[in-house]
């Protein structure tokens, strides 16, 4: 079976914490943060737990729910988690002949705490033996994304296979391959169709004090990548493919968010899908911001995830505000 999408990356289960209120929040020039006590018992509202997640699931779900041929490259251990992992991507239509699951080994698994629309993530990734899988057929996109702290070969032997098979990469990458730079991993930048990351991500990528997108997403594309995508929060995202700078705002929400998880990975992996469908940058940038809308407004990454009807409907019911802008 020929791929025409396949997301590569680590895969969770999520545990959502709902704090109550009363947990103890202060303020730095950092940003807001959740104080505890030691020796305390913090009593919590209530927990969601939420299998086969993770930046490349994600993604591998969204795709499939757009309408394309999905599969995903990722590692479980032999637990009860990993089968209930496999179970949902089963249930959502991902191809998973490409999870591997590894004999005495546990399977991922990340707390979230949860007060108002913010989280908090606990994270581990289990030191899996990654590899490239042999494919039947040569997929026409990887999506990449977060993988754990001992994969730096695999970056090397991504990039190499893409680079060999003229597969188009799609790189969003996690916090241990942004804490990296950008020389470690040259190969993947350079094998690079399209790169996601944030404002703040792009600064430290590019070791720059700078607040140009536009001189962030050149230093970007200066790295390898064909397009570079770089968001701003509030402001919307920014893209540019070398023939010109578009900006696209957020997709108004219906109402205020629930939970803020996955946002980022239903906004890139939609703008790939329809890259990959055949349309150009600047229309594919129009429908990322709604799949993100989405996703905001329920618990978790995956619920909201909009089928291409769906997304195509609520572009026509977008409101005149919702409109890409070329800088």
């Amino acid at each position: 079976m020929k791929y025409k999408f396949v997301a590569l990356g680590d895969i969770v289960t999520d545990a959502f914490i709902k704090l109550k209120d009363g947990v103890h929040i202060a303020e730095d020039e950092h940003g807001e943060e959740i104080r505890i006590r030691f020796g305390d018992k913090l009593e919590y509202e209530d927990v969601t737990v939420v299998p086969a997640v993770g930046n490349a699931p994600n993604a591998s779900v969204s795709a499939h729910r757009l309408g394309l041929s999905t599969s995903l490259v990722t590692d479980i251990g032999d637990d009860d988690f990993g089968k209930r992992k496999m179970e949902a991507l089963q249930q959502e239509g991902v191809d998973t002949t490409h999870v591997r699951e590894h004999s005495g080994m546990q399977s991922n698994y990340h707390y979230v705490l949860r007060f108002g629309v913010e989280r908090t993530i606990l994270i581990k990734h289990y030191e899996y033996p990654y590899s490239i899988p042999t494919f039947e057929e040569v997929p026409e996109w990887i999506y990449f994304s977060s993988v754990g702290e001992h994969g730096l070969e695999y970056h090397h032997q991504l990039a190499e296979y893409c680079k060999e098979n003229n597969v188009k990469l799609a790189f969003q990458p996690g916090s241990f391959q942004i804490s990296l730079g950008s020389e470690k991993i040259k190969d993947i930048y350079e094998a690079c169709e399209i790169f996601f990351c944030n404002k703040e991500e792009a600064q430290r990528i590019l070791d720059s004090k700078s607040d140009d997108i536009k001189e962030l997403i050149d230093g970007v594309r200066a790295l390898g990548p064909n397009i570079a995508v770089v968001t701003d929060g509030p402001r919307g995202a920014y893209a540019s493919n070398g023939e010109g700078y578009w900006q696209m705002p957020m997709y108004p929400d219906p109402k205020p968010p629930t939970d803020r998880t996955g946002a980022g990975d239903s906004f890139s992996s939609t703008v790939v899908s329809m890259l990959a469908e055949g349309m150009e940058l600047p229309e594919a940038l129009r429908r990322g911001p709604i799949n993100s809308m989405s996703v905001v407004q329920h618990i978790g990454a995956q619920k909201g995830l909009l089928s291409r009807e769906e997304l195509e409907r609520l572009l026509e019911e977008s409101p005149e505000s919702y409109q890409l802008e070329e800088l």
